[in-house]
């Protein structure tokens, strides 16, 4: 296994209790992004025009949505509270196939995407956070992982995922997903389907899951004081099936459950209690009463 360079740490958290200053944060001098290196995500935005060729159907709008909500599930639902979090348990094969549902969505492989999540909460809104809006809100949101100081996957966040083979394997190969994804919906319903269905999904996607890292610790309101920017952010969530939630998950990393109260939507984790339901995942974390009450802000809905 090759791992990447470690990335220098060192920056302490802040105390419990106390929440980040909004003083900006400034870059490192290998923090730039790769422009040449980079043409194909941009491309990947212009794709979907390919359908002024092929006319778009109301089908192929139903399977956006529906391939948009589906791999956010994998994203929010699997790389993010299972494999960077670890918020409940499942078996080798479950485990295997939410790693692959999750590479679908084009966003790298479980280990990668994981691994630097886990950088992030240590260090969230901190010198040392990777993709902090306080260096810059599109930094935050997107450029980051154009950077080559990020390609590699931090192998040394994620030890406890990097012992499984096929894991390593699908984070190596995490391309092959999505192209049998794309391969398979342009065999079965054509080009339309593969430019709106498949590319304008995808995108979209893309957007979705970036805006918790780049419009939650920007906009919105804060239920917990905490020792970064979080923020709660009902129409974020629900575009990511739960993620706006951010700053009660930044509160309580460890619950499955984002959305703390009724009211608040969260469908990834209504997903994974019908999976609970049938087995397929067990020992789902929720937050305890103890949870709502500290570090609360007074006065905070």
């Amino acid at each position: 296994m090759t791992t990447s360079p470690q990335i220098k740490i060192g920056t302490p958290l802040l105390k419990l209790g106390k929440s980040a200053d909004s003083k900006p944060l400034p870059r490192r001098p290998d923090e730039k992004v790769d422009w040449v290196e980079s043409v194909p995500f941009f491309l990947m935005h212009l794709v979907p025009l390919g359908a002024l060729f092929t006319g778009v159907r109301w089908f192929d709008v139903a399977l956006c949505v529906a391939l948009y909500y589906g791999r956010m599930f994998f994203i929010t639902g699997a790389y993010h509270r299972y494999f960077s979090h670890r918020s409940y348990k499942t078996s080798r094969v479950f485990q295997f196939l939410l790693a692959f549902g999750g590479a679908t969505a084009a966003q790298k492989g479980p280990l990668w995407w994981a691994g630097y999540h886990r950088h992030h909460h240590r260090y969230s809104d901190q010198p040392d956070d990777i993709h902090s809006p306080k260096r810059g809100f599109w930094w935050s949101h997107c450029l980051w992982i154009l950077c080559p100081r990020y390609t590699s996957t931090p192998f040394h966040e994620i030890k406890d995922m990097a012992r499984y083979p096929a894991l390593v394997w699908l984070n190596r190969f995490h391309l092959v997903p999505p192209i049998l994804l794309g391969a398979a919906i342009y065999l079965l319903w054509g080009g339309s389907a593969l430019f709106i269905g498949f590319f304008l999904s995808t995108v979209l996607l893309y957007h979705g899951t970036f805006f918790v890292n780049s419009l939650t610790h920007v906009f919105g309101w804060r239920r917990f004081e905490t020792t970064d920017t979080s923020r709660n952010s009902w129409w974020v969530a629900l575009i990511t099936m739960g993620e706006g939630w951010h700053n009660n998950h930044h509160h309580y990393p460890a619950s499955t459950r984002q959305g703390f109260y009724w009211w608040e939507i969260d469908m990834s984790y209504y997903v994974l209690r019908a999976f609970q339901a049938v087995g397929l995942v067990w020992d789902i974390k929720e937050p305890g009463p103890e949870v709502y009450e500290r570090h609360r802000i007074p006065g905070s809905r």
